[in-house]
């Protein structure tokens, strides 16, 4: 079963493992997929589930909702963000001004089905509204009780910094960073993990297998298998095709194989249970679209990888990690999206 870990430094503890409807629910996969997929997290011990609003215009919150309807709402713990551009994409409908900010928690909050959210997160840094203005308004969301804590979402190190300093004067605490994060991509361990880590946030990461690739179901000169994200035009192949289009590195995550079978593991399962080992990770977050993936990336919880394997898994993937701190910087919005 999956355990919980404490979330940055606070009392909140979430699942190790948690699950996540980003390109899934609303888009990918029917009300009824949703369902099955939430009751199998439940079954393996998973009680934090991550979602935004911006996930579908709205319907992966209340695709979510529904999929929870009947469970104790004190023994969840739900996530949401607020930043990418909801409802018609007006002046308005984006960014982390205080009118979004006000606006979007309650409209969350409606979708959810709940008065309150346990973490909100800024699902991006808005560099066209005032920082003190943000956190102002996370400071009112907070004690208004809508929601408890504040987590941020691809922020840089001097970004968690400014976070931190003015939640601290404001009265609340910004506990969590939600970064992607996995063996090929790495480009929080040098400014952002020793910064959170300081001031004590912890990381919740997305993508652990990195859109599938390190599950090792695409293979070098070969098509993408019919129903994987590789061949999902709705928006999971435009993700996924940054890996795909090195074909080094598909042959490099293939050499992989043979540390996962001789752990045990799946390939999936060795790269979820890499992410728990790393400094300052609380949870991965998984998607699925299915109950058994669920199943299958849950059991990677309470796995430990011996430290001679970790250092295996660097020399097999060698050069193609990727490690640039810059790139939180240069892959973030430089202007609030429209």
């Amino acid at each position: 079963m999956v355990s919980h870990r404490f979330l940055g430094r606070s009392g909140l503890k979430v699942s190790e493992i948690i699950y996540g409807n980003w390109l899934t629910h609303g888009s990918q996969v029917d009300q009824d997929a949703a369902t099955a997929c939430v009751h199998a997290a439940l079954d393996a011990g998973i009680t934090t589930f991550d979602t935004a609003d911006t996930y579908a215009n709205g319907k992966a919150e209340t695709v979510l909702a529904e999929a929870l309807k009947g469970q104790r709402r004190e023994s969840l713990e739900i996530l949401t963000k607020v930043y990418w551009p909801t409802g018609p994409g007006g002046p308005n409908d984006s960014g982390l001004s205080r009118k979004h900010i006000l606006e979007s928690i309650d409209a969350s909050l409606k979708r959810l089905g709940t008065d309150h959210v346990d973490v909100y997160q800024a699902h991006r840094y808005d560099v066209e509204t005032p920082i003190e203005e943000t956190m102002q308004a996370f400071a009112d969301v907070v004690r208004q009780g809508k929601a408890l804590y504040i987590g941020v979402s691809e922020w840089t190190a001097e970004q968690l910094r400014y976070a931190h300093d003015l939640s601290r004067e404001l009265g609340f605490q910004v506990i969590s960073s939600q970064p992607q994060y996995s063996m090929l991509w790495r480009v929080i361990e040098a400014e952002v993990v020793p910064t959170a880590r300081d001031l004590g946030m912890s990381q919740i990461v997305f993508s652990p297998v990195a859109q599938g690739v390190l599950s090792g179901k695409y293979r070098p000169g070969q098509a993408p298998p019919e129903g994987s994200r590789a061949t999902d035009h709705k928006g999971g192949a435009r993700f996924i095709s940054r890996f795909l289009d090195d074909e080094e590195l598909v042959t490099r995550v293939q050499g992989l194989r043979p540390i996962a079978e001789e752990l045990g593991l799946t390939m999936a399962q060795l790269a979820v249970a890499w992410v728990l080992q790393r400094e300052n990770v609380t949870a991965a977050i998984i998607g699925a679209s299915r109950p058994e993936q669920v199943a299958e990336n849950a059991a990677a919880a309470g796995v430990t990888i011996p430290d001679e394997v970790m250092t295996r898994i660097d020399e097999v993937l060698g050069d193609k990690v990727v490690r640039d701190p810059r790139l939180t910087w240069e892959n973030a919005p430089h202007r609030r999206p429209t």
